[in-house]
């Protein structure tokens, strides 16, 4: 990417919108600000290795707050609103869909709203560079099944879960800003990620803690999901591929090479803590528990990324085991980060029973 650039990253204490922020920061000339609300999922500890650094910049907001997006926005003035900010865990939604509601649809709104109110001030040479790069899930489109061909560009939305009913929300409104104002948006539909810094409810975070302390380690079903998966530091590659070389209007979507079922990612998993002991992977084995299946279980998800890499010339550099090692091995060394976590979110939870929450 051309020249320092000005970043605004929602959500960007969280576990996507952190690996974008402690990459631009501390690997770029551009300068980052976050907006993040600080809700159970962010994390300032995340943000540590960059906090420090000249080119950051940190704003405790909530995204529905229309006065305050557009005080942030004119203070930070952006060439780069990369909307990550999300509530994102599917069994959540569930229980409570009126969050996910409030902050992926009215959020996205707001959002919209001040940055449109921004873009309409600037000179026609920066209103020609602005980007609104939305973040979306391959969830908006639904479930496939075994056998079927991947989702592309052109699949239609077919939400299963009340998050992904928002997020679908959410794209459309993207979309409408640019169909209607002109705004210049980009759109992103990511598949399963996974990576250091993931909030440890997650499947692969959690299998892999449990492992580590000896817990049961409950797969849904018969464990016949199956997901696309796609590593955190790949994604960041493609999300500012896409801001650089991406056209407005335009959706790409984002994935890695394999289709794995879950109860292989907890196999492999298993696998990668025992570090090839054989008699150890046996015995972390004997601790998978399958359980019953979520309500609207999707069954599969997979994406054709092949235009996206044709077009923003990326492509993953980390296969699923090379990343799943990488993965394993942060969370190991890195006891630091997530104990606090589990030790304040899940004491008394029902999540501390090990329960696996895969998406």
């Amino acid at each position: 990417m051309s020249g320092a650039k000005r970043f605004l990253i929602t959500g960007g204490a969280g576990f996507i919108g952190s690996a974008v922020v402690r990459h631009l920061a501390a690997t770029t000339d551009h300068h980052v600000a976050v907006v993040d609300k600080l809700t159970y999922a962010g994390n300032m500890a995340s943000l540590a290795p960059v906090a420090g650094r000249a080119n950051f910049r940190f704003y405790r907001d909530d995204i529905r707050d229309l006065d305050r997006m557009r005080a942030v926005i004119g203070d930070v003035e952006p060439d780069v609103v990369m909307h990550l900010a999300a509530e994102s865990h599917v069994d959540r939604s569930i229980d409570g869909p009126a969050a996910f509601i409030d902050t992926n649809v009215v959020g996205t709104l707001v959002l919209l709203q001040a940055a449109a109110d921004y873009w309409r001030r600037l000179d026609s040479r920066r209103q020609a560079q602005f980007r609104f790069h939305h973040i979306s899930t391959d969830e908006v489109f639904g479930s496939l099944k075994h056998g079927d061909a991947p989702f592309t560009e052109q699949s239609r939305y077919d939400p299963s879960s009340p998050y992904a009913a928002s997020k679908a929300a959410s794209d459309h409104l993207v979309r409408a800003w640019h169909r209607t104002h002109g705004l210049p948006v980009i759109i992103s539909n990511c598949t399963n990620n996974f990576g250091p810094y993931q909030f440890p409810e997650k499947l692969i975070p959690l299998t892999i803690l449990n492992c580590l302390e000896g817990k049961p380690l409950p797969v849904y079903g018969t464990g016949a999901n199956a997901r696309n998966w796609l590593y955190v530091d790949d994604h960041v590659r493609a999300l500012l591929a896409a801001a650089e070389r991406g056209q407005p209007g335009e959706t790409y979507l984002v994935g890695g090479d394999n289709n794995p079922s879950n109860l292989d990612v907890v196999r492999a998993i298993c696998r990668a803590v025992a570090g090839g002991d054989e008699g150890r992977t046996r015995a972390l084995h004997g601790l998978i528990t399958f359980v019953a299946d979520r309500p609207g279980h999707d069954v599969r998800y997979d994406i054709d990324a092949r235009r996206t890499r044709a077009e923003l010339g990326w492509r993953p550099q980390e296969s699923f085991e090379s990343a799943l090692d990488k993965t394993v091995a942060w969370y190991m060394a890195n006891r630091d980060w997530w104990a606090p976590i589990r030790d304040r979110v899940y004491r008394g939870e029902r999540l501390g029973a090990g329960m696996s929450r895969a998406s």
